[in-house]
C-alpha cells in the first residue's frame, strides 16, 4: 500500500509502525509540520519498496516511463523549492518571454538565467515558454492575430527567438498562446509550424499548449482557434490543459475532475498520436468564500501542502468526491464560510493511471512553485523506480 488516508485516532509514530516506516521519512515526505498534527481524510504518501507503486493497471506489472517531464516555473520561484523539483523532471518550463506587435522579444521581468543554470546542471532541459501577455499581464489574443497574420512579425520574432536559445542556453520551446480568435486558427498552425522549423534546426523541439476540448467543434473563444490535428501534426508534442475546471471565478469544485479529463484525452487521440500527449496535471487548489455568487465570488489560489493545513488548524475532516477523485473540505471562520478543493496523491494517482492507460509521452505541472514532494516520490515511484526517494 502507498497511500494511506488518515483515520480518527491515528498519528505519525501509529502509522509509520504500521507500515514499518521511519516516522521521519513519512514526515519529511509528506511536509507535516511540527508537531505533526494530522487531518482526518488526509492522503500520506508512503515510499515503497518493491520499486512499484499502488494502483498499476492489472496485466502492468510495470508502467512504461513517460519520455519527458515538465515542469512551468516563473523565474520567483524559490531556489529551495526549484532544487528540490530538478531531479523529478527532464523539462523545465520558465514561464515566461513575451513580444510586441513587432514581433520583438520581451524577456520575463526577473533573469531566467540561474533557473537555466541550475537545470542544465542537473541534466534538464531548460524550455522558452512563449506567452502573448499584454502591459497587464493578461493574454492578449489581438497581439496574436497582428504577429501571426505578418509574415515580417513572425519572422523576426522567430529569429529572436532562436539567438535567445542559443545565446541563454535553452533547450526547447513552449508555444502557449490562449484565446486564439477562430479566424487566426489556420495562421496559429502555420506560426507553430514555422517555429518548429526553426528550432529543430538547433536540435531542439518545439511544443504547443492546447485548450482542455473535447470535440473538433466545440464554441468559445478558449477552443475554436485551437486546431488539435492541425497542431499536433506541426508540433513536436502538445500539453493538454487539463485543469481549471474548478477556477478563481467559477463555483467550487475540482480543478481537474477525472472524468473530465478522461474525455478531452480521449477526444485527443482521435486527432493526435498517443506518443505527443502530454497531460497537464494541477499541483493547487482554490479556496472559496461562500456562499457563492457569479460575477462577485472569487477564489484564492493555495497549495496542496497549505489546503491540508488550513484543514488541520480548523479541525476539520477532508472529505473525498468519488466522481471526480479529488479531495475537498469545508471550514469557517468567525465572519465567513469556505470550501476548498485541492490535488493530493489520490489525485495524482488517478493521473498516472490515465497516462499509463492510454500510453501518453508523459506529463506536465502547472506549477511547480510550490513544493508538493509527496508527488515527486509517488511519481518516481510510479514511472522511474530507478529513481525513487531521491
Amino acid at each position: 500500500m502507498s497511500i494511506y488516508v488518515v483515520q480518527p485516532g491515528d498519528n505519525v509514530n501509529s502509522i509509520a509502525e504500521t507500515f514499518g516506516v521511519a516516522p521521519e521519512t513519512l514526515v519529511f515526505i509528506n511536509q507535516i509540520p511540527a508537531p505533526y498534527p494530522l487531518a482526518i481524510g488526509q492522503a500520506l504518501y508512503l515510499p515503497t519498496t518493491d520499486g512499484t507503486a499502488e494502483g498499476l493497471l492489472p496485466g502492468n506489472p510495470a508502467p512504461p516511463r513517460p519520455a519527458t517531464v515538465g515542469g512551468y516555473a516563473y523565474p520567483f520561484i524559490s531556489p529551495y523549492v526549484l532544487f528540490q523539483s530538478l531531479p523529478y523532471l527532464t523539462d523545465l518550463f520558465i514561464f515566461s518571454y513575451g513580444f510586441t506587435t513587432e514581433g520583438a522579444l520581451i524577456p520575463p521581468p526577473i533573469s531566467p538565467d540561474w533557473m537555466i543554470s541550475a537545470a542544465l546542471l542537473q541534466g534538464v532541459r531548460p524550455i522558452l515558454t512563449l506567452t502573448p501577455f499584454d502591459a497587464s499581464g493578461q493574454f492578449n489574443n489581438y497581439l496574436i492575430s497582428v504577429v501571426i497574420n505578418d509574415p515580417t512579425s513572425v519572422e523576426r520574432l522567430i529569429s529572436e527567438v532562436v539567438n535567445e536559445l542559443q545565446v541563454k542556453g535553452f533547450q526547447g520551446v513552449d508555444v502557449d498562446f490562449e484565446f486564439i480568435r477562430a479566424e487566426d486558427r489556420d495562421a496559429f498552425v502555420a506560426f507553430v509550424a514555422r517555429m518548429q522549423e526553426a528550432v529543430s534546426a538547433l536540435g531542439y523541439e518545439t511544443s504547443v499548449a492546447l485548450a482542455p476540448k473535447t470535440s473538433a467543434d466545440q464554441q468559445g473563444l478558449l477552443y475554436e482557434g485551437k486546431d488539435y490535428p492541425g497542431l499536433g501534426a506541426v508540433a513536436d508534442y502538445v500539453l493538454l490543459m487539463t485543469y481549471e475546471w474548478g477556477y478563481k471565478y467559477g463555483p467550487p469544485m475540482s480543478v481537474a475532475p477525472i472524468p473530465q479529463v478522461r474525455r478531452v484525452v480521449e477526444y485527443a487521440l482521435t486527432e493526435i498520436p498517443p506518443e505527443k500527449i502530454h497531460l497537464g496535471i494541477p499541483n493547487y487548489g482554490y479556496d472559496w468564500p461562500l456562499p457563492f455568487i457569479a460575477g462577485e465570488t472569487s477564489a484564492a489560489v493555495i497549495g496542496n501542502i497549505e489546503a491540508v493545513q488550513l484543514a488541520v488548524r480548523n479541525n476539520v475532516p477532508i472529505q473525498f468526491d468519488a466522481a471526480a477523485r479529488s479531495p475537498f473540505f469545508f471550514y469557517s471562520t468567525p465572519s465567513s464560510q469556505h470550501e476548498v478543493w485541492f490535488e493530493d496523491v489520490r489525485d495524482f494517482q488517478e493521473k498516472y493511471r490515465l497516462i499509463v492507460e492510454y500510453g501518453l509521452r508523459g506529463m506536465s505541472y502547472w506549477t511547480i512553485m510550490q513544493l508538493f514532494r509527496a508527488g515527486w516520490y509517488q511519481q518516481a515511484d510510479y514511472f522511474f523506480p530507478s529513481r525513487s526517494g531521491l
